[in-house]
């Protein structure tokens, strides 16, 4: 049959089940919104308020979902919006289609109106990019990027369309296979694995996002109790574990405990499950887990020997490996070792101070959300509080920035991972300097009446840069210190409800009443602003040289 270009996008939309589209419209992509009106009814059309929202949104629905999430902006600035969201994205793995209209083709490189290089622009922060000229390849390349999105290791894609696409035709057929991309994988030495795990006498295993992609917390879990070996993750692996589990130490590097950091300097074997050995987990990469023989397993050759050499690697999908070993293990015990972690991990609460209203805010909020709320934050001192202080079960999802670092990340994709999960409780944690940078979002929680609620944990400073101006820089606060704003108004201006509160008793009520609000709501948590993240190891410094308290 014969369809215009909009016509097979829609076609390809639906080949690929996506339900629902993230954007904003513009000139470049108005017959694109005008297809997506008579497709109403199938795929459902987010609008948020920046671009940026709506590419957050999308790496927050794929996160909640496993599904690869989309998004669309015009030309321009449009597509330069949602480069953040990209760079996002392809750091943390998630795999999003981005779609941007842009000028006619005989007006490309000409500095059209709202004409920007969008390929040269994105092309080190996707997985892979195209430009389509030719209304005859829409349908091989959009079956192509969401393969690619979602194959192997995640990531983002992004499909440029010249405008006179759209309103061109040609016959179209729908494809009779999917598109399957190969990946190069390496055989799994399941014996060798076997023998160098039975002879480890003082074990650990960290644990990545690796295996919250691979949906792989099933076999952590049983391979953990196995082998009787201490567990630790990296920022983007918190979830994949049961945080009381007896077994679980914690985040790992520059803000990890003092159990983590230690059992990895004085472990004799490192297993290490999709995680990528970040400068905020090794610290000084000379004196990393130096006793240790590392075996790593991943998805993602490029990522084996680049940080730290391995004794032992496979390229493999973590879940699918785990799967081919566990059967095969012996059960284990390392009392002593399990005893000396342990020693660390009280060591470790003791130095916790009475009263931590950030630990507090996180403990009530566990009671009240259930098993399987999912978590999302911005970035910072909230950010670290919530991957240390809140207990994740088996359950929950953990969405944050851990790559790029996005501040104003949260909110948006808040929104993505509750229109995902309308069933679930979504609680999006953040800070002031953050919630300044993607409040606008606020606004399509109302329109849309998302019940997404978000606790604002507000020192009146950029609290994480403050923290290492008292640590690094003799207290010379440069342009940390933010003034007070009356967020409880904004908020409801936005028609939110919202409430500030001063304690972890008026938290605990704040929350109930956000709750049975069922719509979008804001706590305004007061907290001390030299209130620091603790343990902390200083930039470079070897993971064992721990910073417990700050006198």
């Amino acid at each position: 049959m014969r369809l215009t270009g909009v016509q097979i996008i829609m076609e390809c939309l639906k080949r690929e089940k996506v339900d629902t589209v993230f954007g904003y419209p513009g000139g470049k992509v108005i017959k694109l919104y005008d297809a997506l009106y008579d497709e109403r009814a199938s795929i459902r059309h987010i609008e948020t308020a920046h671009e940026q929202g709506a590419s957050h949104a999308a790496d927050g629905y794929a996160r909640a979902t496993g599904k690869v999430g989309v998004c669309i902006a015009t030309s321009g600035p449009g597509c330069t919006n949602l480069v953040t969201g990209l760079a996002t994205a392809y750091m943390d793995s998630v795999p999003v289609v981005a779609i941007t209209g842009n000028v006619p083709a005989k007006l490309l490189g000409t500095d059209s109106f709202q004409e920007v290089d969008i390929m040269g622009v994105s092309m080190p922060i996707t997985k892979h990019n195209y430009q389509i000229k030719d209304v005859t390849k829409i349908s091989d390349v959009f079956r192509e990027a969401f393969a690619f999105a979602r194959s192997g290791r995640p990531g983002p894609v992004l499909i440029d369309i010249t405008s006179d696409l759209f309103t061109q035709t040609c016959e179209y057929s729908a494809p009779e296979n999917d598109c399957v991309i190969s990946c190069k994988y390496t055989d799994i030495p399941t014996d060798t694995i076997r023998e160098m795990l039975e002879r480890a006498e003082k074990p650990v295993i960290l644990a990545g996002g690796g295996v919250v992609i691979s949906d792989a917390a099933e076999e952590l879990y049983e391979l953990a109790e196995k082998l009787d070996a201490p567990v630790a993750s990296t920022l983007m692996g918190v979830g994949a574990f049961p945080s009381k589990h007896p077994l679980y130490m914690g985040l790992v590097g520059m803000h990890g405990t003092m159990a983590s950091n230690m059992a990895f300097q004085n472990c004799d074997l490192l297993l290490v499950l999709g995680a990528r050995f970040s400068d905020r987990v090794t610290g000084d990469v000379s004196k990393f887990a130096s006793h240790a023989k590392i075996v790593q397993i991943d998805i993602d050759a490029s990522e084996v020997n680049k940080n730290i050499q391995t004794h032992l690697h496979v390229i493999q999908d973590i879940k699918t490996v785990l799967r081919a070993i566990n059967p095969y293990l012996p059960k284990k015990r390392h009392p002593e070792w399990v005893k000396s972690v342990n020693e660390w991990k009280a060591e470790n609460e003791a130095h916790i101070p009475k009263g931590h209203f950030p630990k507090q805010i996180m403990e009530a909020l566990n009671g009240y959300v259930g098993d399987d709320a999912i978590i999302v934050t911005d970035v910072g001192q909230h950010q670290m509080w919530t991957a240390q202080y809140f207990p994740f079960k088996k359950h929950n999802k953990f969405l944050t920035s851990g790559g790029l670092g996005t501040m104003g990340y949260g909110l948006g994709a808040a929104i993505g991972a509750k229109v995902a999960h309308p069933d679930k409780k979504v609680i999006h944690i953040t800070g002031d300097g953050c919630l300044r940078m993607n409040l606008n979002e606020m606004a399509t929680t109302t329109r849309y009446h998302i019940p997404v609620i978000t606790i604002l944990l507000d020192n009146n400073t950029l609290g994480m840069v403050r923290q290492w101006q008292t640590l690094l820089f003799d207290k010379r606060y440069s342009e940390t210190t933010l003034p007070p704003l009356d967020f409880c108004a904004i908020a409801r201006g936005f028609g939110y409800h919202a409430e500030k509160i001063e304690n972890v008793d008026g938290f605990k009520k704040a929350l109930t009443a956000a709750l049975a609000h069922n719509g979008p709501s804001l706590i305004h948590c007061v907290i001390d602003q030299d209130a620091m993240v603790l343990p902390m190891v200083p930039p470079g410094a070897a993971i064992d040289n721990i910073l417990m308290n700050i006198s």
